[in-house]
């Protein structure tokens, strides 16, 4: 089964950009895409019919074209809840969880914390309490795969510019030690552990040809519950870097369960 990730940074923009061509070349059986920047009202036949795909949508509840995820699937879920259980992060249609059986698939935007320290706050409140949330469906015996834009950068093979960036949220300390943390509680980022000496990146900004030469950073992850990878159901990582129409490019596994 492959599993990719995207956050299209606005999915009427990405639908303009040859979308359905860049579906076509990676394969995907499940996509997961984030910032998806709609209201259910603006979803145009074309999304709704995409291909063989179902859909699954969430939408902020508190602004337009804000955040928003969904899913394409060719397999059907047993299951899909929006959301986690907490309003305060809830209302900005951020996470979708889809259960397959055999795992459950949580589609996640994590927040963006440049904006002020509030903001930055209410981020890693938010990695506090979903991993919590996830925590208690491991302690079920289920196996969680967790994709999406994570909005940091976990150590510094995982940006072009470490130094110049310490002090500023995305490579902030106290939110790479969240990762650290994930990690040590028995959640595996399936890129790094599969190549852990690979520098490749997932965003770009838009500035300074900043992707033309290559500065970007690793964002963009896919976690697995660590039973996952004893079981031997990671067969591939990747990160698709020849795939354009936003500032992200896709992230992808290949799972056998």
């Amino acid at each position: 089964m492959r599993l990719i990730s995207w956050n299209v940074n606005g999915m009427r923009a990405v639908f303009k950009k040859e979308f359905g061509r860049s579906v076509a070349a990676i394969k995907p059986d499940i996509l997961a895409l984030q910032e998806t920047k709609l209201q259910a009202h603006q979803r145009t036949e074309e999304m709704l019919q995409f291909e063989d795909y179902q859909s699954y949508w969430a939408y902020s509840a508190e602004k337009k074209g804000y955040s928003g995820v969904m899913v394409y699937t060719k397999h059907a879920p047993v299951q899909v809840k929006q959301g986690f259980g907490i309003e305060l992060f809830d209302g900005e249609g951020r996470v979708l969880e889809l259960d397959y059986g055999s795992f459950i698939l949580f589609n996640v935007y994590f927040p963006n914390g440049q904006r002020d320290e509030e903001r930055l706050q209410y981020k890693l409140d938010f990695y506090k309490d979903f991993f919590s949330y996830a925590d208690q469906l491991r302690k079920q015996g289920r196996s969680l795969v967790i994709t999406g834009d994570f909005n940091t950068a976990h150590n510094e093979i995982d940006l072009k510019n470490p130094q110049s960036n310490k002090d500023r949220s995305g490579f902030l300390r106290v939110e790479r030690d969240v990762l650290d943390d994930i990690i040590d509680r028995g959640y595996v980022d399936t890129f790094r552990y599969l190549y852990p000496e690979t520098v490749k990146y997932s965003w770009w900004s838009y500035r300074f040809n900043a992707r033309k030469n290559n500065a970007g950073w690793r964002i963009d992850y896919f976690f697995v519950s660590e039973d996952l990878i004893a079981k031997g159901a990671v067969k591939e990582a990747f990160i698709l870097n020849d795939i354009n129409g936003s500032d992200h490019c896709p992230v992808g596994i290949e799972l056998q369960i």
